[in-house]
């Protein structure tokens, strides 16, 4: 069993750290007195993320970066340690969200969501790996979701994006795990983010299928991002493995033990329950 890792005095980069878990994870690390270099493509939210953590004592630097651009991700670093003295803790949260079935969505909507997603991370995690090795104790922490745990109707390229974020942190962490570097998979259930909100939509789905879509996801996104941010971090500071992050995460996971290959058929059911009682065709995490 690793030892607990402390979090007071260490640097951590998290990206996504504009709004929603990011930002949340970053005000619970900050709360922790954990230093922080955060990430995000949009400047104004990553400022106002910047202004609630900032407080005395602590190095908080702010950089506009987006994860799917190789380039800036392999200059990322250098960035980073010209504000802080080294990297204990990398937080991939940086996601995006993209609903519609393979018919609708276009190759150009599933290379976007990968390229976030999924190339984002493993990008960031070999760009700062060597700032990793150089400390005494590391952590790696890849948000998938729970669509990284089951794959629903629908959500095609999504829960592609979100497997992939998965098979790639299980197989590193036991390719790491003779070393001080250690990683956490977060799987993340209905977090009260904008991520449907913020969402591509394929243009093979109507208006109205639109926001049925929506109205269906934002009734399950319900636990505040404070909470989820909090969960996070107490999971990465028991070094954790794996991180459910609600009961709907948690249902999932016991879900595909007890029927790991016709879980769908329970879903559907529960789907079908929700647009007798005029909600949307599926649903989106």
């Amino acid at each position: 069993m690793p030892e607990r890792m402390r979090l007071a005095g260490r640097t951590a980069v998290v990206t996504g750290a504009g709004s929603g878990i990011g930002r949340a994870t970053a005000v619970a690390l900050a709360a922790r007195g954990c230093h922080l270099a955060l990430a995000d493509l949009h400047a104004e939210r990553l400022a106002e993320t910047a202004q609630l953590v900032a407080r005395e004592g602590l190095r908080v630097s702010a950089h506009r970066l987006d994860v799917s651009d190789r380039a800036q991700v392999q200059a990322f670093p250098d960035q980073v340690l010209a504000h802080h003295v080294g990297v204990d803790l990398l937080f991939n949260v940086a996601g995006v969200g993209l609903g519609g079935t393979y018919e609708q969505v276009t190759d150009d909507d599933v290379a976007w969501v990968m390229d976030v997603n999924f190339w984002g991370t493993v990008w960031m995690t070999r760009a700062f790996l060597p700032a990793l090795r150089s400390c005494d104790a590391a952590q790696i922490v890849n948000v998938s979701s729970v669509f990284g745990m089951v794959a629903p109707a629908g959500n095609v390229a999504y829960s592609a994006s979100k497997f992939a974020v998965r098979g790639f942190s299980e197989a590193l962490r036991w390719e790491l795990e003779d070393t001080h570097i250690g990683v956490t998979v977060v799987h993340p259930g209905g977090v009260a983010t904008n991520i449907a909100n913020d969402a591509r939509v394929p243009d093979g789905v109507d208006e109205a299928e639109r926001q049925r879509k929506l109205a269906f996801s934002n009734k399950r996104l319900r636990m505040p991002p404070a909470k989820a941010g909090e969960i996070i971090v107490r999971g990465v500071e028991a070094r954790k493995l794996r991180v459910l992050v609600g009961w709907d995460a948690v249902a999932l996971s016991i879900l595909t033990r007890l029927v790991p290959v016709r879980y769908w058929r329970v879903l559907r059911s529960w789907v079908r329950e929700d647009l007798a009682a005029g909600g949307g065709s599926g649903p989106q995490g």
